[in-house]
């Protein structure tokens, strides 16, 4: 039409993240809608706090990205959005089950109001962190607190259902290990940046693999002696996992070389059997998981004292292909983890197998936004990020909804974004916040590539490392 202009390219993608999110919260209203009908015959009490919380949330979140990243990735605030919602949605759910049968508090105003720190924290975060690559300069420093953080539990944690993952601060319980992942990442990226030549061009043949030589196997080995003590210490399976997992895949991505996914398989493998074994809480997972219906037989097998592996099989196959309906079905059975890692149990009873592979391509698409990003940035510090970021994504996905499907052994893993917790829910978003830096930086830079030197400038940012 006469007198419009085009749209840029920062505009398209925001006018559709608008849309996106109009969608989003639409959803999410007619989920709980929906789950107060279903449980008590009228609309839930607190529909128009409700409603307002997802709306202001939706739109700051919006307003703040159009403002200070403005080319990022369209799809990612939407996804985590969403997401977040379910989970509101899923707990409100919850609450009233677990109040009704065991008289316990509500968990969704905390959670809500942990989510309003979370985009609060995702919008500072990218306001004020104009450029990734200044993360560059601070990799050791990080692992360092990483490290710390890491090994805090093992001392100061306190021992929560057997894993000692927590530790508390001034009141409040926190998870490290949700901050550590995000942490490795940085240092995992940078490290790989300095070291990827080394690693890649160096070894020896064997059965058509170039094994790496003994020097370069010490940053495996060492993540992999880490990795065990978390897992022995602080009986931190799912943890473990995901730390020792980013790091392969990151140096696979960094080196090209199969033979690092081969040795990373060989000792993950090993360590778990040697631990699985001896340590008598995963001992304990690895028989829940090997025969989850064992828990009734009248001589149980030592240390198997939960029945939540075989409720969350009835779960699943009472909900069968389309679920008994958002708030008709009973996952408080659960009990004490219905609203963490056993979340997934709820949707999918309530919703069934095509609520469960609803959730798993909302996870699937946000990691594949986390993929192509990496893929459009310029410089490989941002694009093993990207892949760091995206991976610890996509194994802790794996790992929970593994362990509660009986895929894996339970790792006790809280869900991303739909779970109940601060400390993960904080977490998440401080990594959506990465990713949308990461995004806008490469979409701004292949914009200022198309327009030519003459139209633009950019100015170079000098990055160090120590």
């Amino acid at each position: 039409m006469r007198g419009l202009r085009p749209l840029t390219v920062a505009g398209a993608r925001r006018r559709t993240e608008a849309l996106l999110l109009v969608f989003v919260v639409g959803i999410a209203v007619f989920g709980h809608v929906s789950a107060g009908l279903a449980m008590n015959g009228e609309l839930p009490q607190h529909l128009t706090s409700f409603v307002i919380s997802m709306s202001l949330l939706s739109l700051v979140g919006h307003l703040g990205i159009r403002r200070f990243a403005a080319y990022a990735d369209p799809l990612i605030f939407p996804l985590a959005m969403l997401l977040t919602g379910l989970g509101l949605v899923l707990i409100h759910r919850l609450d009233q089950g677990y109040i009704e049968r065991y008289g316990s508090d509500a968990n969704a105003p905390g959670q809500l109001l942990w989510t309003v720190v979370g985009v609060a924290a995702c919008l500072l975060v990218v306001a004020l962190l104009r450029d990734h690559r200044l993360l560059q300069r601070f990799i050791y420093i990080t692992m360092a607190v990483a490290l710390v953080l890491l090994i805090a539990p093992a001392f100061f944690g306190a021992d929560t259902y057997g894993a000692k993952r927590w530790i508390i601060l001034f009141g409040f319980s926190l998870q490290p290990g949700e901050f550590v992942k995000i942490m490795i990442a940085i240092f995992f990226a940078g490290y790989l940046v300095i070291h990827r030549d080394s690693l890649a061009l160096t070894g020896r043949k064997f059965l058509g693999m170039r094994l790496p030589p003994m020097r370069q196997l010490g940053p495996i080995i060492t993540v992999w002696i880490i990795s065990l003590l978390v897992l022995v210490f602080e009986r931190d399976l799912g943890t473990s996992l995901i730390f020792f997992g980013v790091f392969v895949v990151m140096l696979y991505v960094a080196t090209e070389r199969t033979s690092w996914i081969v040795c990373g398989l060989v000792l993950a493998a090993g360590g778990a059997f040697v631990v699985g074994s001896t340590e008598p809480h995963v001992k304990a997972r690895v028989a829940a998981w090997l025969n989850p219906l064992a828990i009734y037989s009248p001589n149980p097998p030592a240390g198997l004292n939960s029945e939540q592996s075989a409720q969350a099989l009835f779960s699943f196959g009472t909900g069968g292909v389309s679920g008994t309906g958002l708030g008709m079905g009973h996952p408080e059975l659960i009990k004490f983890a219905g609203r963490s890692d056993f979340i997934l149990t709820t949707v999918g009873e309530e919703l069934g197998l095509a609520g469960v592979m609803a959730v798993l391509l909302l996870y699937a698409l946000l990691v594949q936004r986390g993929l192509r990003m990496a893929l459009a940035a310029r410089d490989p510090f941002g694009k093993l990020l990207a892949i760091g970021l995206a991976s610890a994504l996509a194994l802790q996905v794996f790992v929970v909804a593994g362990g509660v499907t009986g895929l894996i052994p339970l790792t006790g893993k809280a869900l991303p974004f739909l779970a109940k917790g601060g400390s993960s829910l904080l977490a998440n978003w401080i990594m959506i916040a990465l990713l949308l830096r990461i995004s806008d930086s490469a979409e701004r830079q292949r914009e200022a590539d198309a327009r030519g030197p003459a139209e633009t400038t950019i100015t170079p940012v000098v990055v160090g490392v120590g």
